[in-house]
């Protein structure tokens, strides 16, 4: 959540940043007035106490010097106040509580770097590589869902009768391609990033801590028994992993990565491309995550691109960079570039990386904290993740790519070693 201090101190600076992104500053606003409120209801609570203080020394005084009336009196007066510093403090407690309900719902505030822009049609577009539209044959624009469902590579049919729709299910040769992707995509960020298996389900607080909740609630799958969410993202139980901790500036920044499955309901998709794997509600997909000190977040940011980017390069997959501008922003994200490939049989060019910084947006929310090295006291975080290989949408993309003209498609280099052959 952002600095409620900030919102004090630069309330007009917080403003002009939010309007970047379009939204509605009614909570903002709604923040500030009742922060007042709390302030003024905490400086009168602490008067009061100040004074029930008092009069209890007061009590001990009388009784010693043996005048008990006045020490009643005291007294009397102290449980008065008393009672009246309690109802104080529940006024001010909620809200209190009211604030940080209200801050949980307010956006980060974009990075004055990110460009300006309404939506997603005003993202600029910072390089295209490996593209030549006029290069690709007739056997490669024809889209996967049509040629690999042919192939017995890909069953949306059984799926959907196991799960509903827009699930998919991977078999034969078009299960073991991704599990080598997944696998390729851990390998090649084995040199710097901790390989974790975390959990799937998480409390509620963790999907809190990234921003999922409460505003993003209808996108995600609830077990009500349990009160346990499944992880749309490994960002989740990563970005939690240290909270309530206390690290140190020397181990950071502070990188991990992991294999998980991940579970969206896609509440919105209504009306959008649900065909083949390009939006399914259960996919793998491999996460990298940093923490980092404010000043070390810049260079991972564009550590996470780079590798994020040489693992759609090294499929040969032709792909874009976009620059996210503020009113395409996610709710956490400070910055964000995306990376797109193009899937010839599909026509489209895919997300399959939101490479993205928060600042310290979900660290605050999360409660971790840093000691610097030549400093009392400690600091907030940054955070920053990416996804280093989302299967399905790179699937998608490959086997359209790679396809040739007798209908196998031939395997990238990348991948031959986990999957022992050359074409599928």
């Amino acid at each position: 959540m952002i600095d409620l201090r900030l919102v004090r101190t630069d309330f007009d600076g917080v403003r002009a940043a939010l309007l970047r992104r379009g939204i509605d500053l009614t909570e903002l606003e709604q923040v500030a007035e009742l922060d007042e409120r709390h302030r003024t209801l905490t400086g009168q609570r602490d008067a009061v106490r100040h004074q029930v203080k008092e009069l209890s020394q007061q009590v001990g005084r009388h009784k010693r010097d043996g005048r008990h009336d006045e020490a009643d009196q005291a007294a009397a007066e102290s449980r008065r106040l008393g009672e009246q510093e309690k109802a104080l403090a529940a006024e001010a407690d909620g809200l209190a509580a009211e604030i940080h309900d209200l801050l949980l719902r307010i956006p980060n505030l974009p990075s004055p770097d990110v460009p300006d822009g309404a939506d997603d049609s005003d993202n600029p577009v910072l390089r295209v590589e490996n593209f030549d539209p006029d290069a690709y044959g007739e056997h490669q624009r024809v889209p996967h869902w049509e040629f690999a469902v042919e192939a017995g590579w890909l069953d949306m049919e059984r799926a959907t009768k196991l799960s509903g729709s827009m699930f998919a299910m991977l078999r034969g040769p078009g299960a073991s391609l991704a599990r080598a992707m997944v696998q390729f995509g851990l390998d090649r960020n084995a040199d710097l990033y901790e390989e974790i298996r975390p959990p799937t389900l998480v409390h509620s607080h963790v999907m809190v801590s990234t921003g999922q909740l409460p505003k993003f609630a209808d996108d995600a799958y609830l077990m009500e028994r349990d009160d346990l969410w499944a992880i749309p993202t490994a960002e989740v139980p990563l970005t939690s992993l240290a909270s309530g901790e206390i690290l140190n500036e020397a181990d950071l920044p502070m990188r991990m990565m992991a294999h998980t499955a991940c579970y969206r309901r896609e509440a919105g998709a209504a009306g959008r491309d649900t065909r083949g794997l390009l939006r399914v509600h259960e996919f793998d997909k491999v996460e990298i995550l940093a923490y980092a000190t404010p000043e070390q977040a810049p260079a991972i940011h564009a550590e996470i691109l780079e590798r994020a980017e040489a693992a759609v390069a090294e499929l040969g997959l032709a792909h874009r960079i976009v620059d996210i501008c503020a009113g395409d922003l996610g709710q956490a994200h400070h910055r964000s570039w995306d990376v797109e490939v193009y899937a010839p049989g599909a026509d489209q060019w895919l997300e399959v990386s939101s490479v993205s910084w928060y600042s310290d947006y979900q660290a605050r929310r999360a409660n971790l904290r840093y000691r610097p090295a030549e400093e009392k006291g400690t600091r907030i975080l940054h955070t920053l993740n990416g996804s280093a290989l989302a299967v399905p949408r790179v699937w998608a993309a490959v086997v359209e790519t790679h396809r040739q003209p007798d209908g196998s498609v031939a395997v990238p280099a990348g991948l031959r070693p986990y999957l022992g052959r050359d074409v599928l």
